[in-house]
């Protein structure tokens, strides 16, 4: 009497296709992960700068730091929430910090770019509609041109 061990050929397509087919119906799902991950990335770095600016602001109108009579009190440059700024309240010198590190905008392609060019800027004198840097930063947005899976575009958050 003969014991047959192993596989089939016929047995092994079959087993390949059916994993085949299973793979490539995850696939989506997998797209979809991804994209909702971006999706709260973003999110979560538009608030921590939005947050950081409007501490700028805060600490402007308050006279901890200086600014100039003709200025709107928003930072010039967004790398001012990094290095900081000296709190011109205090006799000794210190500086005040508004954010640790600068979050990159997820949806940006350029790996290379530094976190601080990949986001767009809004200045205080721009309409809300049609965001063009100026002599501050009021607000940031991103630069992609996708669209949420809620249907917005991403450009509006």
């Amino acid at each position: 009497m003969r014991i047959a061990r192993g596989f089939t050929l016929i047995e092994l397509v079959i087993t390949v296709a059916i994993v085949g087919l299973l793979a490539t119906s995850a696939m989506p799902l997998v797209e979809l992960t991804v994209k909702r991950a971006k999706e709260q990335e973003l999110r979560t770095a538009l608030r921590e700068i939005r947050t950081a600016i409007d501490a700028y602001k805060l600490a402007a109108d308050r006279g901890k730091i200086e600014k100039e009579a003709d200025s709107s009190g928003y930072p010039r440059t967004l790398d001012l929430l990094i290095i900081g700024v000296e709190d011109i309240t205090k006799e000794e010198r210190t500086k005040i910090y508004f954010m640790r590190r600068f979050p990159r905008d997820p949806f940006f392609p350029d790996e290379s770019e530094s976190a601080v060019d990949t986001w767009g800027l809004r200045s205080y004198a721009s309409p809300p509609d049609s965001p063009e840097p100026g002599d501050d930063v009021y607000d940031v947005y991103t630069l992609s041109k996708g669209t949420a899976l809620n249907g917005t575009a991403y450009h509006d958050w």
